[in-house]
Protein backbone atom coordinates (compact mmCIF):
# COMPACT_ATOMS: atom_id res chain seq x y z
CA UNK A 1 0.00 0.00 0.00
CA UNK A 2 1.40 3.39 -0.99
CA UNK A 3 1.50 6.48 1.21
CA UNK A 4 -1.20 8.01 -1.01
CA UNK A 5 -3.44 4.97 -0.47
CA UNK A 6 -2.87 5.24 3.26
CA UNK A 7 -3.74 8.95 3.26
CA UNK A 8 -6.96 8.29 1.36
CA UNK A 9 -7.94 5.46 3.70
CA UNK A 10 -7.22 7.52 6.80
CA UNK A 11 -9.22 10.47 5.53
CA UNK A 12 -12.29 8.29 5.06
CA UNK A 13 -13.12 10.04 1.78
CA UNK A 14 -12.87 9.16 -1.87
CA UNK A 15 -9.99 10.95 -3.53
CA UNK A 16 -11.20 13.67 -5.87
CA UNK A 17 -10.51 13.32 -9.59
CA UNK A 18 -9.30 15.97 -11.99
CA UNK A 19 -12.83 16.15 -13.41
CA UNK A 20 -14.29 16.74 -9.93
CA UNK A 21 -11.80 19.51 -9.26
CA UNK A 22 -12.48 21.21 -12.58
CA UNK A 23 -16.23 21.21 -11.87
CA UNK A 24 -15.61 22.68 -8.39
CA UNK A 25 -13.27 25.27 -9.89
CA UNK A 26 -15.95 26.34 -12.35
CA UNK A 27 -18.38 26.75 -9.44
CA UNK A 28 -16.00 29.02 -7.53
CA UNK A 29 -15.18 31.01 -10.68
CA UNK A 30 -18.87 31.80 -11.13
CA UNK A 31 -19.06 33.10 -7.56
CA UNK A 32 -15.92 35.21 -7.88
CA UNK A 33 -17.14 36.80 -11.11
CA UNK A 34 -20.56 37.45 -9.60
CA UNK A 35 -19.13 39.08 -6.47
CA UNK A 36 -16.87 41.28 -8.59
CA UNK A 37 -19.97 42.80 -10.16
CA UNK A 38 -20.45 44.48 -6.78
CA UNK A 39 -17.02 44.61 -5.17
CA UNK A 40 -14.22 46.51 -6.90
CA UNK A 41 -10.76 45.10 -6.31
CA UNK A 42 -10.18 42.76 -3.34
CA UNK A 43 -9.77 39.73 -5.62
CA UNK A 44 -7.39 38.20 -3.08
CA UNK A 45 -9.90 38.58 -0.23
CA UNK A 46 -12.73 37.18 -2.36
CA UNK A 47 -10.63 34.12 -3.14
CA UNK A 48 -9.81 33.70 0.55
CA UNK A 49 -13.52 33.68 1.36
CA UNK A 50 -14.13 31.09 -1.35
CA UNK A 51 -11.39 28.78 -0.07
CA UNK A 52 -12.92 29.06 3.40
CA UNK A 53 -16.35 28.15 2.03
CA UNK A 54 -14.87 25.17 0.21
CA UNK A 55 -13.04 24.11 3.37
CA UNK A 56 -16.22 24.30 5.51
CA UNK A 57 -14.90 27.28 7.46
CA UNK A 58 -16.20 30.59 8.81
CA UNK A 59 -14.85 34.06 8.04
CA UNK A 60 -14.26 37.15 10.16
CA UNK A 61 -13.92 40.46 8.31
CA UNK A 62 -12.25 43.13 10.44
CA UNK A 63 -11.51 46.70 9.40
CA UNK A 64 -12.53 50.31 9.81
CA UNK A 65 -16.13 51.27 8.95
CA UNK A 66 -17.10 51.97 5.38
CA UNK A 67 -14.62 49.82 3.43
CA UNK A 68 -17.22 47.29 2.22
CA UNK A 69 -17.10 44.44 4.74
CA UNK A 70 -20.86 43.97 4.91
CA UNK A 71 -21.30 44.49 1.18
CA UNK A 72 -18.71 41.82 0.43
CA UNK A 73 -20.41 39.36 2.78
CA UNK A 74 -23.81 40.09 1.21
CA UNK A 75 -22.45 39.68 -2.32
CA UNK A 76 -20.96 36.28 -1.50
CA UNK A 77 -24.14 35.11 0.25
CA UNK A 78 -26.42 36.28 -2.56
CA UNK A 79 -24.36 34.38 -5.11
CA UNK A 80 -25.90 31.14 -3.83
CA UNK A 81 -29.56 30.15 -4.02
CA UNK A 82 -29.71 29.07 -0.37
CA UNK A 83 -31.13 30.81 2.68
CA UNK A 84 -29.36 33.97 3.77
CA UNK A 85 -29.99 35.67 7.11
CA UNK A 86 -28.45 38.78 8.62
CA UNK A 87 -28.10 39.50 12.33
CA UNK A 88 -27.32 43.06 13.36
CA UNK A 89 -25.42 42.63 16.62
CA UNK A 90 -26.23 45.28 19.23
CA UNK A 91 -25.58 45.58 22.98
CA UNK A 92 -29.17 44.56 23.81
CA UNK A 93 -29.27 41.53 21.50
CA UNK A 94 -30.14 38.31 23.37
CA UNK A 95 -28.84 34.79 22.63
CA UNK A 96 -32.37 33.66 21.77
CA UNK A 97 -32.53 36.43 19.16
CA UNK A 98 -29.84 34.46 17.35
CA UNK A 99 -30.65 30.81 18.06
CA UNK A 100 -34.43 30.90 18.38
CA UNK A 101 -36.82 30.21 21.24
CA UNK A 102 -39.56 27.80 22.33
CA UNK A 103 -42.97 29.47 22.27
CA UNK A 104 -46.13 28.09 23.88
CA UNK A 105 -48.92 27.41 21.39
CA UNK A 106 -52.26 27.81 23.12
CA UNK A 107 -54.10 25.86 20.40
CA UNK A 108 -51.96 22.75 20.64
CA UNK A 109 -51.05 23.34 24.30
CA UNK A 110 -47.46 22.54 23.42
CA UNK A 111 -44.22 24.44 23.07
CA UNK A 112 -43.04 25.03 19.52
CA UNK A 113 -39.55 25.94 18.46
CA UNK A 114 -39.26 29.10 16.42
CA UNK A 115 -35.84 29.06 14.77
CA UNK A 116 -33.68 32.17 14.85
CA UNK A 117 -31.62 33.65 12.01
CA UNK A 118 -28.78 31.20 12.66
CA UNK A 119 -30.82 28.64 10.75
CA UNK A 120 -29.63 29.63 7.28
CA UNK A 121 -26.99 28.49 4.83
CA UNK A 122 -25.08 31.75 5.10
CA UNK A 123 -25.41 33.85 8.26
CA UNK A 124 -24.06 37.39 8.30
CA UNK A 125 -23.19 38.55 11.80
CA UNK A 126 -22.86 42.28 11.25
CA UNK A 127 -20.68 44.18 13.75
CA UNK A 128 -20.47 41.09 15.89
CA UNK A 129 -18.28 42.79 18.50
CA UNK A 130 -21.08 45.20 19.48
CA UNK A 131 -22.91 42.41 21.33
CA UNK A 132 -21.76 41.14 24.74
CA UNK A 133 -19.88 37.81 24.98
CA UNK A 134 -23.01 36.00 26.23
CA UNK A 135 -24.78 36.76 22.96
CA UNK A 136 -21.71 36.08 20.84
CA UNK A 137 -21.46 32.65 22.46
CA UNK A 138 -24.83 31.75 20.92
CA UNK A 139 -22.90 31.06 17.72
CA UNK A 140 -20.25 28.78 19.19
CA UNK A 141 -22.13 25.48 19.04
CA UNK A 142 -23.49 26.17 15.56
CA UNK A 143 -20.07 27.13 14.20
CA UNK A 144 -18.33 24.05 15.56
CA UNK A 145 -20.98 21.33 15.52
CA UNK A 146 -23.56 22.70 13.06
CA UNK A 147 -26.33 22.35 15.61
CA UNK A 148 -28.09 24.49 18.20
CA UNK A 149 -29.32 23.37 21.63
CA UNK A 150 -32.34 25.16 23.07
CA UNK A 151 -34.04 24.04 26.29
CA UNK A 152 -32.37 20.66 26.13
CA UNK A 153 -33.34 19.97 22.51
CA UNK A 154 -30.87 19.85 19.66
CA UNK A 155 -31.70 21.32 16.27
CA UNK A 156 -29.45 20.92 13.23
CA UNK A 157 -28.66 23.98 11.15
CA UNK A 158 -29.00 23.76 7.34
CA UNK A 159 -26.22 22.28 5.25
CA UNK A 160 -24.04 23.85 4.02
CA UNK A 161 -23.65 26.34 6.87
CA UNK A 162 -21.25 29.28 6.99
CA UNK A 163 -20.94 32.31 9.26
CA UNK A 164 -19.46 35.50 7.84
CA UNK A 165 -18.99 38.04 10.62
CA UNK A 166 -17.82 41.64 10.49
CA UNK A 167 -16.31 43.82 13.18
CA UNK A 168 -14.81 47.30 13.15
CA UNK A 169 -11.43 48.22 14.58
CA UNK A 170 -12.47 51.59 16.03
CA UNK A 171 -14.60 52.61 19.01
CA UNK A 172 -12.99 49.95 21.19
CA UNK A 173 -14.66 51.50 24.23
CA UNK A 174 -18.07 50.78 22.71
CA UNK A 175 -17.44 47.22 21.62
CA UNK A 176 -16.64 43.86 23.22
CA UNK A 177 -13.56 41.80 22.51
CA UNK A 178 -14.34 38.44 20.94
CA UNK A 179 -13.42 35.56 23.27
CA UNK A 180 -10.55 33.36 22.09
CA UNK A 181 -12.90 30.36 21.99
CA UNK A 182 -14.96 32.21 19.41
CA UNK A 183 -12.01 33.58 17.42
CA UNK A 184 -10.59 30.08 17.17
CA UNK A 185 -13.76 28.92 15.42
CA UNK A 186 -13.23 31.34 12.56
CA UNK A 187 -11.10 29.73 9.91
CA UNK A 188 -9.83 33.10 8.66
CA UNK A 189 -9.68 36.73 9.65
CA UNK A 190 -9.43 39.14 6.75
CA UNK A 191 -8.93 42.89 6.41
CA UNK A 192 -9.97 44.81 3.29
CA UNK A 193 -8.18 48.13 3.66
CA UNK A 194 -8.90 51.27 1.70
CA UNK A 195 -9.25 50.97 -2.09
CA UNK A 196 -6.70 52.33 -4.53
CA UNK A 197 -7.48 55.53 -6.43
CA UNK A 198 -8.61 53.81 -9.63
CA UNK A 199 -10.66 51.26 -7.67
CA UNK A 200 -12.43 53.95 -5.68
CA UNK A 201 -13.24 55.89 -8.84
CA UNK A 202 -14.73 52.77 -10.43
CA UNK A 203 -16.71 52.05 -7.26
CA UNK A 204 -18.24 55.53 -7.33
CA UNK A 205 -19.14 55.08 -11.00
CA UNK A 206 -20.96 51.83 -10.21
CA UNK A 207 -23.06 53.14 -7.34
CA UNK A 208 -24.42 56.18 -9.17
CA UNK A 209 -28.12 55.30 -9.44
CA UNK A 210 -29.03 51.81 -8.27
CA UNK A 211 -26.46 49.91 -6.25
CA UNK A 212 -25.31 46.74 -8.08
CA UNK A 213 -26.08 44.63 -4.98
CA UNK A 214 -29.77 45.28 -5.64
CA UNK A 215 -29.58 43.49 -8.98
CA UNK A 216 -27.26 40.68 -7.94
CA UNK A 217 -28.72 37.22 -8.56
CA UNK A 218 -27.66 33.75 -7.47
CA UNK A 219 -25.38 32.01 -9.96
CA UNK A 220 -24.62 28.80 -8.04
CA UNK A 221 -27.06 26.22 -6.72
CA UNK A 222 -26.62 24.82 -3.22
CA UNK A 223 -26.18 21.36 -4.72
CA UNK A 224 -23.17 22.64 -6.66
CA UNK A 225 -21.69 24.17 -3.50
CA UNK A 226 -22.18 20.89 -1.62
CA UNK A 227 -20.50 19.00 -4.47
CA UNK A 228 -17.60 21.47 -4.49
CA UNK A 229 -17.16 21.01 -0.75
CA UNK A 230 -17.12 17.24 -1.11
CA UNK A 231 -14.55 17.55 -3.87
CA UNK A 232 -12.41 19.83 -1.68
CA UNK A 233 -12.54 17.34 1.18
CA UNK A 234 -11.24 14.68 -1.22
CA UNK A 235 -8.22 16.70 -2.36
CA UNK A 236 -5.06 14.75 -1.53
CA UNK A 237 -2.97 15.97 1.40
CA UNK A 238 0.20 13.91 1.59
CA UNK A 239 1.91 13.14 4.88
CA UNK A 240 4.80 15.63 4.36
CA UNK A 241 2.25 18.44 3.92
CA UNK A 242 0.45 17.46 7.12
CA UNK A 243 3.78 17.31 8.95
CA UNK A 244 4.70 20.75 7.60
CA UNK A 245 1.50 22.30 8.98
CA UNK A 246 2.08 20.64 12.35
CA UNK A 247 5.61 22.00 12.55
CA UNK A 248 4.39 25.47 11.66
CA UNK A 249 1.80 25.39 14.44
CA UNK A 250 4.28 24.09 17.01
CA UNK A 251 6.81 26.76 16.08
CA UNK A 252 4.27 29.50 16.86
CA UNK A 253 3.64 27.95 20.28
CA UNK A 254 7.33 28.19 21.12
CA UNK A 255 7.55 31.85 20.09
CA UNK A 256 4.31 33.33 21.42
CA UNK A 257 2.42 33.49 24.67
CA UNK A 258 -0.42 31.64 22.96
CA UNK A 259 0.31 29.82 19.71
CA UNK A 260 -1.80 28.35 16.95
CA UNK A 261 -4.20 25.69 18.21
CA UNK A 262 -4.67 22.19 16.76
CA UNK A 263 -7.91 23.54 15.28
CA UNK A 264 -5.76 26.10 13.45
CA UNK A 265 -3.78 23.29 11.83
CA UNK A 266 -6.98 21.61 10.68
CA UNK A 267 -8.25 24.92 9.31
CA UNK A 268 -4.99 25.53 7.45
CA UNK A 269 -5.15 22.13 5.77
CA UNK A 270 -8.79 22.57 4.75
CA UNK A 271 -8.10 26.06 3.44
CA UNK A 272 -5.10 24.70 1.51
CA UNK A 273 -7.38 22.08 -0.04
CA UNK A 274 -9.69 24.90 -1.12
CA UNK A 275 -6.72 26.78 -2.57
CA UNK A 276 -5.73 23.69 -4.55
CA UNK A 277 -9.23 23.53 -6.04
CA UNK A 278 -9.05 27.21 -6.98
CA UNK A 279 -5.78 26.45 -8.76
CA UNK A 280 -7.28 23.41 -10.51
CA UNK A 281 -5.26 20.75 -8.66
CA UNK A 282 -6.44 17.59 -6.94
CA UNK A 283 -3.54 17.68 -4.47
CA UNK A 284 -2.10 20.21 -2.01
CA UNK A 285 1.39 21.68 -2.41
CA UNK A 286 3.41 23.72 0.12
CA UNK A 287 2.57 26.96 -1.71
CA UNK A 288 -1.11 26.39 -0.86
CA UNK A 289 -0.27 26.15 2.83
CA UNK A 290 1.99 29.22 2.70
CA UNK A 291 -0.77 31.24 1.02
CA UNK A 292 -3.39 30.32 3.60
CA UNK A 293 -1.48 30.28 6.89
CA UNK A 294 -1.05 34.11 7.06
CA UNK A 295 -4.84 34.53 7.34
CA UNK A 296 -5.53 31.35 9.33
CA UNK A 297 -2.99 31.55 12.17
CA UNK A 298 -2.56 35.19 13.34
CA UNK A 299 -5.95 35.78 15.01
CA UNK A 300 -5.34 32.72 17.16
CA UNK A 301 -1.96 33.93 18.45
CA UNK A 302 -1.21 36.16 21.43
CA UNK A 303 2.21 37.73 21.99
CA UNK A 304 3.74 39.16 25.14
CA UNK A 305 4.97 42.41 23.57
CA UNK A 306 3.75 44.80 20.93
CA UNK A 307 7.11 44.56 19.19
CA UNK A 308 6.33 41.02 17.98
CA UNK A 309 2.85 41.01 16.50
CA UNK A 310 1.01 37.76 15.67
CA UNK A 311 1.51 38.52 11.99
CA UNK A 312 5.26 38.83 12.53
CA UNK A 313 5.34 35.56 14.46
CA UNK A 314 3.59 33.80 11.58
CA UNK A 315 5.87 35.34 8.95
CA UNK A 316 8.97 34.40 10.98
CA UNK A 317 7.54 30.89 11.28
CA UNK A 318 7.08 30.59 7.53
CA UNK A 319 10.61 31.92 6.97
CA UNK A 320 12.16 29.59 9.55
CA UNK A 321 10.38 26.25 9.27
CA UNK A 322 11.62 24.37 6.18
CA UNK A 323 9.52 22.32 3.80
CA UNK A 324 10.71 18.74 4.10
Amino acid sequence: MTDSDTDTRLSGRQQSTAEDVEAARETTTKVVENVERVIVGHREEIEHILTALLGRGHILLEDVPGVGKTMLARAVAQSFDGAFKRVQFTPDLLPTDVTGVNVYNQKTEEFEFRPGPVFANVVLGDEINRAPPKTQSALLEAMEEEQVSVDGETHEVPSPFTVIATQNTVERDRTYQLPMAELDRFMKKLALGYPKLAEENEMLDRVVGNHPIEELEATVALADLRAARETTAGVTVEKPIRSYVTRLAQHTRRHAELGASPRAGIAALRAAQGRAVLEGREYVIPDDVQTEVPVVFPHRIRTESAEATPEQVVQDTLDTVPVE
